[in-house]
């Protein structure tokens, strides 16, 4: 079975790897890196898909998780950690897991990607329901932690998606969205932390990022929901503010305070000349659209 996945094959261009110089490896690799975009431009419709899938679930009180196994589960579990100060989300609208659970994370737990019922009881134990999304991930795409995560999913009545780093994956079959890259073999053969997990890291960085946008959590490219909990972050906000509206730093800030530190109600305040409580309603109104907020 393995002999038959581009990312266990050989790499012709690495066949004397452990000869070549580190200015001939750095090379390669970068060479090789180069296809990893090219590839998931192949599958950029099915990306969008996915992104207006899930926010559409989201956005009715749904969530979504991640399940993946190693590398790819780390990613998940990052993806979604990121999303808490990054768009100032709830911590359980984004859940990652990984299998052999967080400590894996850190430490590798042998056998647990090969656990069926280990995906069964994670997902039982967050009340995984109809109204959340499964996002399966796997480079190999036989994992069978992340296809027993998507066939339960898939039983109960959930939207579910698939990542694979091989064409015709295993795990495929077992989602409503599949979403396959062939990036190629890796440089170091069947080390697919390298171009498999890179894919699957700019997947990710599309999915979530493209959910937020669909949300509310974007005004322009400003990321204007994100949590201010340091001071490069509430210096960001200022800044922020002032990209928004055209004001000046004095202004940006004793309208940041009015807004109780929260930065998309003071773009409001500025742009739609309102007080906090008016800005307040008129996001709710607008369902968090900035945009529509000002009008």
């Amino acid at each position: 079975m393995l002999d038959k996945l581009t990312t266990e094959k050989r790499n012709k261009k690495t066949i004397n790897l452990d000869q070549m110089t580190s200015l001939e490896i750095c090379t390669v690799m970068n060479e090789e890196d180069r296809n990893v975009p090219l590839a998931i431009e192949c599958v950029l419709p099915k990306i969008a898909q996915a992104i207006d899938t899930i926010a559409e679930k989201v956005a009715n009180g749904g969530r979504l998780i991640y399940a993946g196994a190693g590398t790819s589960g780390r990613l998940g579990l990052m993806d979604a950690v990121e999303c808490v100060p990054t768009f100032g989300v709830p911590g359980n609208m984004v859940i990652g897991l990984i299998a052999g659970g967080q400590s894996a994370f850190v430490k590798a737990v042998e056998g647990a990607e090969d656990s069926k019922e280990l995906a069964i009881t994670e997902l039982k134990e967050l009340n995984f329901s109809e109204k959340d999304v499964l996002v399966g991930i796997a480079a190999s795409g036989r994992t069978p932690y992340v296809i027993s995560a998507l066939e339960y999913a898939e039983k109960i009545g959930s939207e579910t998606v698939s990542i694979a780093c091989n064409p015709n994956a295993a795990i495929s079959p077992y989602a409503r969205l599949a979403i396959e890259i062939d990036a190629g073999s890796e440089v170091l053969t069947g080390s697919t932390r390298l171009k498999a997990g890179t894919a699957q890291k700019l997947i990710l960085n599309m999915i979530s990022t493209g959910i937020m946008i669909r949300m509310g959590k974007v005004y322009k490219n400003l990321m204007v929901d994100l949590k201010m909990t340091n001071e490069k972050l509430e210096e960001r906000g200022r800044r922020m503010i002032m990209e928004a509206t055209g004001v000046d730093y004095q202004t940006a800030n004793s309208t940041l305070s009015l807004a109780e530190n929260n930065v998309k109600p003071a773009i409001v305040m500025i742009l739609a000349s309102c007080d906090y409580a008016q800005a307040t309603k008129r996001l709710l109104l607008s369902h968090g659209f900035v945009g529509e907020a000002i009008k």
